[in-house]
């Protein structure tokens, strides 16, 4: 799962600005373990600069490279909480059976986050829009309304 991008250097150590990187700090721990390019790396040195994390790991990271922690690692999420990664690639449809699309990505959203379908349709991640999700059988229900196409 992606937890951030190497970033602009922070100094001559090796160290680098975290982009996009998790609201969790415990990923960027001293002693935790980032994948980059699907091989391991130990944080060695972590900080804030600026109100950004700023990294050193113990092998060198290329700019741009996607920071990466194995999803066995990841806490639970709670009750009608999802990850991303278990959100991409559900089938969509809405209660009365037709069918929206594949969800490509979730998107931060001013007040909510959005579903964006394959299809190009957009859909606010809300109670009232998002009926069930069913990990199991990959597909989310969603209330007619929401999708334009009426």
């Amino acid at each position: 799962m992606n937890v951030g991008r190497v970033g602009k250097p922070h100094g001559l150590d090796g160290s680098f600005f975290v982009e996009n990187g998790s609201d969790d700090p415990q990923r960027y721990a001293v002693g935790s373990e980032l994948y980059i390019a699907g091989e391991p790396a130990k944080v060695v040195k972590s900080k804030r600069s600026g109100g950004r994390h700023v990294l050193r790991l113990d092998r060198d990271a290329i700019r741009g490279a996607a920071l990466e922690v194995d999803r066995g690692s990841l806490p639970p999420p709670e009750p009608d909480e999802y990850y991303v990664f278990q959100l991409v690639g559900l089938d969509v449809e809405r209660v009365d059976g037709r069918r929206l699309g594949r969800v490509a990505k979730v998107e931060a959203g001013v007040a909510n986050d959005v579903l964006e379908l394959d299809s190009g349709v957009l859909l606010p991640l809300v109670g009232a829009c998002v009926r069930d999700v069913d990990l199991e059988a990959r597909r989310i229900l969603v209330e007619p309304g929401f999708d334009e196409s009426d």
